[in-house]
This record gives structure tokens, sequence and C-alpha cells, in this order.
């Protein structure tokens, strides 16, 4: 009775209820009877994991008999095989799910039905309005972690994170600017407070969870390994990545930012092709662009036209970072993206040696030229500066080949404005 409307309980016989009234009460409530004990069982069901008995079950509950229940009550279920976060209480708090969520990539590569536009600039391509040092290191902002996840095997060198940080809607920037981390305590060597260190932003202007009150990291584990101890010395250890890596959910942040124009997409062009070099977790930037270009509803990915070509460095298999990303967007969009990796532990080279980013890039050196002088083609790097002086050594050797003249040709790339760095 106590899961009953009013008047639709059955009357006891010692009430000498009309019979008429009673069976037509009756017959209500043994509907709704029979809806509340099979949601029963379906809960028992669902806390075990029978979820083809659930479904079945959920298939034949009445409308009518759940339509009797009180809201608290009740419950929507999906017809499809059931994870904890498609059961919703109606009556519950708005916004709130079960922690347990689907497969994160599943989520990112579905893009959002609803169209984003709520941080666009009007036309969407006009970079007038860029936000730049919005917060600076006199007056910084608090932002607060909301995950810390590795994303690198057991057998990578090193440990790299995946940081994302809620900043309230506050630290408004675009897809590849940086911001800045001030980490806690006091140089000890100057007695000042740690300098600000800069990471570019993983995430786009959206944040990952398209709400745009978070932005992302990707942030390697700097430490140092003393031969003489055999081991690594603590107190050479990288002050900032290790508090990032070290945070725990909730962890205030003080962050400065947005800053840089260098790396931004060429969005007034959506046809040109985009060539994006990275090494390790260089991979921060490209990260965001294509996200902007092929995982969300936005007007930039519905106008590209151009194809996105990204390579990636790094030492091994187990240190490709959101390979599973890339592999399943070169499936999608085989005529749009295109994906190549340089293991230099694994890989070997046309001479037989390591097998480095500038290696891969000259495979295709030819097509690169063409793509960037006939295109009008944007050549991005990201990464460690080590890496720059292979790649433009490279370069220069596809250059002479094709008998150009290199300095002519980067010149001119420049003025353009289609090349565009970013190392540390």
């Amino acid at each position: 009775r106590a899961l009953l409307p009013e008047k639709m309980y059955v009357q006891l016989p010692s009430q000498r209820a009309p019979r008429r009234q009673s069976t037509r009460f009756s017959a209500v409530a043994k509907k709704t009877l029979a809806g509340c004990a099979a949601m029963a069982v379906m809960a028992m069901l669902f806390s075990v994991g029978y979820y083809g008995a659930a479904t079945v079950l959920s298939s034949n509950i009445t409308t009518s008999a759940i339509s009797r229940m009180a809201p608290s009550h009740a419950f929507v279920f999906s017809k499809t095989k059931p994870s904890m976060d498609r059961c919703v209480s109606v009556g519950s708090e708005p916004g709130r799910r079960n922690p347990i969520q689907p497969p994160r990539f599943q989520e990112e590569m579905s893009p959002e039905t609803s169209k984003l536009d709520f941080l666009e600039a009007k036309p969407y391509w006009d970079q007038s309005t860029l936000p730049l040092n919005t917060f600076k290191n006199k007056a910084p902002l608090t932002a607060h972690v909301v995950s810390v996840n590795r994303l690198v095997g057991p057998n990578a060198p090193g440990e790299v994170c995946e940081i994302v940080l809620d900043h309230g809607g506050q630290l408004k920037y675009w897809e590849g600017q940086s911001a800045g981390v001030i980490p806690p305590g006091i140089d000890e060597k100057k007695g000042k407070p740690h300098k600000t260190r800069l990471y570019s932003i993983a995430s786009t202007r959206y944040g990952d969870k398209l709400d745009g009150r978070t932005m992302t990291f990707t942030v390697r584990r700097a430490t140092y390994y003393d031969p003489d101890l055999g081991r690594e010395d603590p107190e050479k250890k990288g002050i900032c990545s290790n508090f990032l890596c070290d945070a725990k959910p909730g962890t205030p942040v003080t962050v400065t930012g947005p800053s840089g124009k260098v790396m931004l997409l060429p969005e007034k062009t959506p046809e040109a092709p985009l060539i994006m070099i990275a090494t390790g977790t260089g991979i921060a930037p490209f990260r965001g662009f294509l996200k902007r270009l092929f995982m969300e509803n936005t007007e930039a990915a519905a106008k590209f036209a151009g194809q996105a070509w990204l390579f990636l460095g790094v030492a091994n298999s187990d240190a490709l970072l959101y390979d599973d990303w890339w592999q399943e967007l070169k499936a999608k969009h085989p005529d749009q993206f295109r994906y190549d990796v340089a293991l230099s532990r694994e890989q070997k080279n046309k001479n037989g040696g390591k097998m480095y980013i500038q290696d891969r890039v000259e495979e295709y050196g030819e097509e690169l030229f063409a793509m960037m002088n006939e295109k009008g083609a944007h050549m991005y790097f990201c990464g460690l500066k080590g890496m720059m002086p292979g790649v433009l050594e490279t370069l220069e050797r596809v250059a002479e080949k094709q008998g150009l003249n290199w300095e002519e040709t980067l010149k001119k790339w420049k003025e353009n404005k289609q090349w565009h760095v970013e190392v540390y």
C-alpha cells in the first residue's frame, strides 16, 4: 500500500465493499503489484549481472504498472545491454550519474549530437578575439584537479600522465595554446616561489567534458637516474611534473594563461592540409586539433575539408599516446586522416639504424613538400627541442633532391604562416 496511490489498494472482505468496485480495484492493483515485483527482480538481476534476463523483464513491464508507482521509486532502463550509467532515477537530483562510466575512448569518439558553439568566435575562424594572458603570475587562477591517469604501458621508458583541471569556465583558451602552472612551495636555492612551467593544452576549448570548464595536460614525470646511486635521485626530480602526476582529485593548482598564438589552427582556410609532427608529450596540441576537427559537433569540424596527417615519435609501442584514438580515427576517416609512427627502439630506418621522427618524415618528404608548396599545407612541430636539428637537416636533404633552395623555401613557408614550431 505504501507504493500505491490512494484508493488503489485492495479492500479487504471485512470492509464489505461492493463486489464490482472490489473487482475493479483488484485488477488495477494486481497490475501495479506485478510491475513492482518485476522491478524488484530486475534490481536483483542487475546486481548479479544477469543482463539478458533483466532486459527481457524490462520489456515486459507494462507502462500502466510503472506509471502507477510513486515517482521516487520509478526508474528508466535501456533495452540495450544495460550499464549502470544508463540507470537514472526519474525523481532523483538532476545531473546525478552512477560513477561507473562507459569506456572513455567510445565516449570521446562519439560526436555530440547537440552543436557546440558557445565558445566560438564570430565568425568561427576569426582570431581577433583570441584570449591571451587572462591570468598572470601576480594574479593567477586556482583550478582543481579532476583526474590523473597514466597513459603509457609498463614497458614505456618513463611515465606520462593525463591531468584534467577544472578552471570553472574562467580560463578561456583556444586549441594550440598553452597554460602555466606554478607548483606549490618555495625554491630553496632562491628562497622564492617556484617559477611558472608552461604546458601545451591537450583539450579543445570546450574541455573533455564539453562544458567549457576543464582543460587537459599531457605530462611526462621528470626524474633523474643517478648511475652512481644506481637509482633515481629524488632531489633532482622535476618539481612541477611530479606535483601534477602525484595530485589527487580536488588538489588546488595555481594556473596562468592562456598564452601562445603560434600553434593556432588555420580555420579561415579549412581546405588546407595539416601536417603534425610530435615527439612524446608534444602530442598535446594535436590531441586538441583532432578532437575539434573530428570528434566534436562544431562548425570547424563541419567545414574542415583538408587532410590531417599525424607523425608521432616515441621509444616503443608502450609509449604511444592515444594510439587507440588515432587508429580508430584512421579507420573512420581514411581520406582525411593519416597516422604514422616512429618507434626508435623497435623499428629500423632505411639505413638499418634506429627509426626517429625525422626518418619517418623523410620517407614521405616529396609528398610533404608538394602539400606545402602546392596545397598551402601547414606544418606543425611540438616536442623536445632536440628533435628540430634532425628534422631540419632531413627537410634540407629533401629540398636538395627536388632542386629547391632550402633557405628560400623555409623563408617562404614562414612568410605564408605555414610553419609552426613549439618545442621545449
